[in-house]
């Protein structure tokens, strides 16, 4: 009886390890996201930092992603979105304004997000940060290390329904050095995985 006992609860705790590998790194979903269902979705393009030579592509993996998933009405893709602000002076105040205040107080203005959701005709919009995109050594080990972290917001009210972070390093040799657009694919599916929708 004891042996089985044991058994059944070294099983469980392996099941519980196991199930807890395969989630995101930082996953935060506000109550209110039950009741959020957007059908037309913009993507901001993405803050690449840094990660210059990641400008376009990542633009691109995410567009296409959110278009794969068949989730959403439309996605107003990032270059689409950078040309709505080329041509229209108020969008283009208003997301410059908007994100400075997101950055520097932390603060998403309902205001402004219910005039950019207005304005680009959607009713969510994904903010998209570039936090690794690099080969590097971890461990003594060669890595390829992509990393984003993305914040959904509702463009009505302002308020950030989920936010996450995720990364993937991937050890690598000098036979075979994977491509960092490939990581990316894969990081951002897992994330968007975890998105209310």
């Amino acid at each position: 009886m004891i042996k089985k006992t044991c058994c059944i609860a070294i099983f469980f705790i392996l099941a519980v390890a196991v199930a807890g590998c395969g989630g995101l790194r930082y996953s935060q979903v506000e109550p209110d996201a039950a009741n959020f269902h957007p059908q037309r979705i913009g993507v901001f393009p993405v803050d690449v930092g840094s990660y210059e030579e990641a400008r376009g592509t990542v633009d691109q993996i995410v567009a296409g992603v959110l278009i794969d998933k068949k989730w959403f009405a439309d996605v107003v893709a990032a270059d689409t979105f950078k040309n709505m602000l080329g041509t229209n002076e108020e969008l283009r105040r208003l997301v410059l304004d908007y994100m400075l205040k997101l950055k520097t107080v932390n603060f998403s203005d309902p205001d402004m997000s219910r005039r950019i959701g207005e304005i680009a005709g959607i009713d969510a919009f994904l903010i998209l940060g570039l936090d690794h995109w690099n080969y590097t050594i971890e461990n003594g080990e060669k890595v390829a290390k992509v990393g984003f972290a993305l914040k959904m917001v509702n463009a009505e009210n302002g308020k950030i329904v989920w936010k996450a972070g995720h990364h993937i390093a991937k050890e690598y040799s000098f036979v075979y050095k994977p491509g960092l657009d490939g990581i990316a694919k894969k990081v951002i599916n897992d994330m968007i995985r975890h998105m209310p929708r």
